[in-house]
């Protein structure tokens, strides 16, 4: 299973996003492709959306690349879930790519969404 992580790089991701994944013991850490994590190639091709099982798109922060990468998505349809946080304003645009909306307060929340989306795409 591919799980992408997708998100704008206009915030802090690397602790409010890499940091909670990397560090809980339940998720399947080989399974998920942190985009901007250290070694990890950020320029990936439209092959690279193909292969994909899903990605989870954290929304809070707008961004024009995070937008072309879900429309691809959507395009080899890859199931995309879209989470946010509470103040965040999230572009209905993204209606267009996906219903799967989610709200989170704080990591465990953010870490609970992400396991019961996989375990939603493992049992179909």
């Amino acid at each position: 299973m591919k799980i992408y992580i997708a998100h704008s790089r206009e915030y802090n991701y690397q602790a409010e996003l890499y940091a909670p994944i990397r560090h809980d013991a339940t998720l399947p850490q080989a399974d998920i492709i942190l985009p901007h994590e250290e070694g990890y190639d950020i320029q990936q091709d439209r092959d690279f959306y193909r292969q994909l099982d899903l990605i989870i798109a954290e929304v809070s922060y707008p961004a024009i690349g995070l937008g072309i990468e879900l429309g691809w998505a959507k395009d080899d349809n890859v199931p995309v879930v879209c989470v946010y946080q509470p103040q965040a304003k999230v572009s209905g645009s993204l209606r267009a790519v996906t219903g799967s909306f989610c709200e989170y307060h704080n990591a465990d929340e953010l870490i609970k969404i992400i396991q019961d989306q996989i375990a939603h795409v493992r049992s179909c």
